[in-house]
């Protein structure tokens, strides 16, 4: 078997078997293959794609490059949940406790801020004395005690798809369905869950930016689910605008607080109440309305609440941020404001640019080695459709003095479209794959 033959074979629109598959992965993985023989080889792919046993088999395989983590030590059906990134995503803060409130484990285990999203792990260390770095044992006594545990990936998961992503990201390969779905899909299978809830963010501020591409993807990642005899539900979300109010760290551990107080965004509600019911759904809860009365009882009862104390408590966290989140927290309190420069409504967001400024103020990277601040961020002020006067605050601005003030603005000037007439009411829901 040589390279040569297997690159020639994708590049003419072959379909590659197993075998081929896996001698090229494992070879790049272990060396033996070049970048610029693997690089041909996803650009072949990018151009001819994958179907669906190719992409399957292809995610089995960087699925088992490292470690698989087992979680029968934890008792009870596993659902994950997996946003595809978007900005001021905050949702795991308030779904994993609404859904450990309701008796389902929940073993997360997230990643850190890159590009123009933010990382669930940085959020959660806005909470002074909060550990994320745990050993699996003790991630497993923290879920078997309390329910619920959320920790960075310390496991060897999927090295293939780390190694591999680095080459796309260099090679223009990155959007393409089939390596995007076996990325995202080889570190759930590693990641030993039962069951998946797939958030797939479409809009300006998304991995995708088309309803058609982002409906191919989840399509995609719950095909690969059930080639591996497990079940996933992908829930198409609009990102065509901030999700919630607040961008920034400890900023949206505010709000995630807030929400399980039952003072939460009503978009930002909906979507954690139907990501959460879904979850449930899965672990065998019952029907998706039943699911649903639950999850809105423990919201609203404040059971979440204290399962998200119990987090905390769990994990070393100062559980005083359960109630004074605003002393706790580390919040800037240099406030400057983003402007409007006429009178309209606000038509159209770019908000992969408002991430783009969060990240400018200091909240997050652009190097996974970079420091971030947790007390900067933004507070919209305004969202798609509302009415805004000449020189009336759109965005609250949190920032040091470090934050690159002036950089951000001009994003934010750019990000934000103002007309005459009103746009029409986006759902925060768009669509289902199941």
């Amino acid at each position: 078997m040589r390279p040569y033959d297997i690159i020639l074979k994708k590049r003419n629109g072959g379909k590659l078997s197993k075998e081929e598959i896996e001698y090229m992965i494992m070879g790049y993985v272990n060396g033996e293959i070049p970048d610029y023989q693997m690089a041909a080889l996803l650009m072949a792919i990018y151009f001819k794609h994958m179907d669906d046993s190719e992409r399957a088999i292809l995610t089995e395989i960087m699925a088992h490059s490292g470690d698989v983590i087992d979680l029968s030590p934890i008792k009870g059906k596993k659902v994950d949940k997996h946003s595809t990134g978007g900005v001021g995503d905050k949702t795991t803060l308030v779904v994993a406790p609404l859904v450990a409130s309701l008796g389902i484990p929940v073993a997360k285990m997230s990643g850190r801020a890159l590009g123009h999203t933010g990382g669930t792990i940085d959020k959660l260390e806005s909470i002074p004395g909060f550990k994320t770095s745990l050993s699996l044992k003790k991630f497993f006594e923290n879920v078997n005690k309390y329910g619920i545990a959320i920790a960075g990936q310390t496991a060897n998961l999927a090295p293939a798809d780390k190694k591999i992503y680095a080459l796309r990201d260099a090679t223009a390969t990155v959007d393409e369905i089939s390596l995007i779905a076996a990325s995202i899909m080889s570190k759930k299978l590693a990641g030993g869950a039962d069951a998946f809830v797939l958030d797939v963010k479409v809009g300006s501020g998304a991995f995708m930016k088309t309803l058609e591409d982002a409906k191919t993807l989840a399509q995609a990642m719950v095909g690969i689910a059930k080639a591996h005899s497990k079940e996933a539900v992908a829930v198409l979300t609009n990102m065509d605008e901030p999700l919630g109010i607040f961008v920034g760290n400890s900023l949206e551990v505010l709000e995630a607080i807030n929400t399980l107080k039952g003072n939460g965004e009503q978009k930002f509600v909906e979507l954690c109440i139907t990501l959460a019911s879904w979850m449930c759904y899965l672990a065998g809860l019952g029907d998706i309305d039943k699911c649903k009365n639950m999850v809105e009882d423990s919201l609203y009862s404040g059971k979440a609440l204290e399962k998200f104390k119990d987090l905390v408590v769990a994990q070393g966290g100062n559980p005083e941020v359960v109630d004074n989140p605003e002393n706790i927290l580390p919040i800037s309190n240099q406030i400057i404001h983003f402007k409007s420069n006429k009178d309209g409504y606000i038509s159209k967001i770019d908000t992969e640019k408002v991430g783009i400024a969060c990240n400018y103020l200091g909240a997050g990277r652009t190097k996974k080695e970079d420091k971030i601040d947790h007390s900067v961020g933004f507070k919209i002020l305004k969202k798609l459709g509302d009415r805004v006067n000449k020189d009336e605050p759109i965005v609250e601005m949190y920032v040091n003095e470090k934050s690159n003030i002036e950089y951000a603005l001009k994003l934010l000037n750019e990000a934000y479209q103002i007309s005459d007439d009103i746009p029409k009411n986006t759902q925060i829901i768009i669509d289902i794959v199941k």
